[in-house]
């Protein structure tokens, strides 16, 4: 299969497209490298990959129509993964419009190019965040998603919605993947795994919310990569799935693990959990465990630990 990976020279994008390339299909890897950490990191990514016969990378943005447009219309597409976002609950706050220009219609834009070109299988990343602080746990993709605490998963929220309309309006083969608390290899520099490794190895201190307390449902990126090439290769009509761990941890439990890596106590300043943060995360996997045969096989200790040799050889 020819598919389009967005995002490709991010996180899971970048591993998306390796596995994709690794197993015999073409990739056409599209990444704009916003500035939301360094050039060179991205960089450092698609360089696991791009050189591979079978890739062609190309530099775009997906807010700008007419590019993307013209790259459905040229490569004819059989699959997309549309990985590329805006992330971060936190930024999203003040960063409301960046979020919903990118997130939003960038996916409208490819949404629109895949009914343009013929493209009929369009799958899309959203976030265990559109559950927002719901009562129904472990989140189950039948619960309601319509009280964000953010603008980043307001957006995701609407990405789902307009996905579902073109499935209805086009017959547009829609599938949507609730990510959860993804973390690994090629994580970003600011998400809480990175960011609690480099100061906790640094002496630095970390911040604590509800004194630790809070519990989140960790998901290594393979596990996550092998939920999207699941997806890609189910065919669904329209579905919405989670793809987490199902085992959530607490707060105070990821730190400990961290510490052990890193053989250093961390500084803690403890603060008040913010409103945009849940209490808890916690994927119910069953319809993606029915329908993808998605079956997560890494622990959170087996997963830090690969991360923690990653950090390793890239602060060397």
């Amino acid at each position: 299969m020819k598919i389009l990976v967005t995002g490709a020279a991010g996180f899971i994008g970048s591993h998306v497209a390796q596995k994709l390339l690794a197993r015999g299909d073409e990739v056409v890897a599209l990444d704009n490298f916003a500035p939301n950490y360094s050039r060179a990191r991205k960089e450092a990514n698609l360089a696991e990959y791009a050189d591979h016969a079978r890739c062609e990378f190309v530099e775009a943005d997906v807010r700008n129509a007419d590019h993307i447009r013209d790259l459905f219309l040229y490569y004819k597409f059989d699959r997309v993964a549309h990985l590329a976002a805006m992330g971060n609950v936190r930024y999203s706050i003040e960063h409301a419009p960046e979020y919903a220009a990118v997130n939003i219609i960038g996916t409208v834009n490819l949404l629109e190019a895949a009914r343009l070109s013929g493209t009929r299988y369009f799958v899309y990343a959203s976030t265990s965040s559109v559950y927002g602080s719901t009562d129904v746990i472990p989140f189950i993709e039948t619960a309601s998603a319509v009280r964000p605490l953010a603008p980043y998963p307001a957006t995701k929220i609407a990405c789902e919605v307009m996905a579902y309309s073109y499935h209805v309006a086009f017959d547009l083969k829609c599938t949507g993947l609730r990510f959860f608390n993804v973390y690994g290899p090629r994580g970003r520099p600011d998400m809480m795994p990175f960011v609690f490794t480099d100061k906790i190895s640094a002496n630095q201190p970390i911040r604590v919310f509800a004194e630790g307390r809070p519990e989140r449902d960790w998901t290594y990126i393979d596990d996550i990569v092998s939920g999207v090439i699941a997806a890609l290769d189910a065919g669904c009509d329209y579905e919405i799935f989670n793809l987490g761990r199902g085992q959530p941890i607490v707060l105070s439990r990821f730190i400990e693990i961290i510490e052990g890596l890193v053989g250093r106590k961390a500084i803690i300043e403890h603060a008040p959990l913010p409103p945009t943060e849940p209490m808890i995360t916690y994927a119910n996997v069953d319809k993606a465990a029915r329908l993808l045969d998605y079956r997560p096989q890494t622990s959170i200790e087996e997963g830090l630990a690969k991360f923690y040799a990653w950090y390793q050889r890239v602060n060397e």
